[in-house]
């Protein structure tokens, strides 16, 4: 992430266009190659073939834009500055710092700038989601042995 790239939300033509497009590549889906076409009103047009996990990717992105949502797209080794992070992880950076420091997620520094990588803070967020998950689990299980209808 970085000041080039500038999220904005998708315009109302925009949201349109996404929706159209998501409901006519959707059969497409969970193929292991895809050819398209792509042309221009300006004439120009190429043949182009993508992957398939490429073409969920595209997908999912469509998905969002239709919903009007702003979409940001990062590779897994990007160095994210402790703000960047913090704001993925909907938490503080004076937070995200203890965090660090503790020892639950691998940093680097550069000077005295902390940076993290995508990958370690897609990794992070999972294992909390999944003990998340885990607690809400047995939760459940209390609530359902206990009799207190939920």
């Amino acid at each position: 992430m970085s000041a080039s790239n500038i999220v904005q939300l998708p315009s109302q033509s925009d949201v349109e266009v996404a929706r159209d497009s998501s409901r006519k590549l959707a059969k497409y889906a969970d193929m292991e190659r895809v050819s398209l076409n792509i042309s221009n009103d300006q004439g120009l047009c190429d043949d182009l073939i993508l992957p398939g996990h490429v073409m969920n990717l595209l997908l999912n992105i469509l998905s969002e834009v239709s919903q009007g949502n702003a979409i940001s797209v990062m590779p897994i080794h990007a160095e994210l500055s402790t703000q960047e992070a913090a704001t993925l992880l909907n938490v503080s950076r004076p937070h995200l710092v203890k965090l660090l420091e503790s020892g639950v997620m691998n940093f680097t520094k550069v000077g005295t700038h902390r940076r993290v990588l995508a990958k370690d803070l897609i990794d992070y967020k999972a294992s909390v989601d999944n003990q998340r998950s885990e607690a809400l689990d047995d939760l459940d299980k209390l609530s359902q042995q206990h009799y207190m209808g939920y």
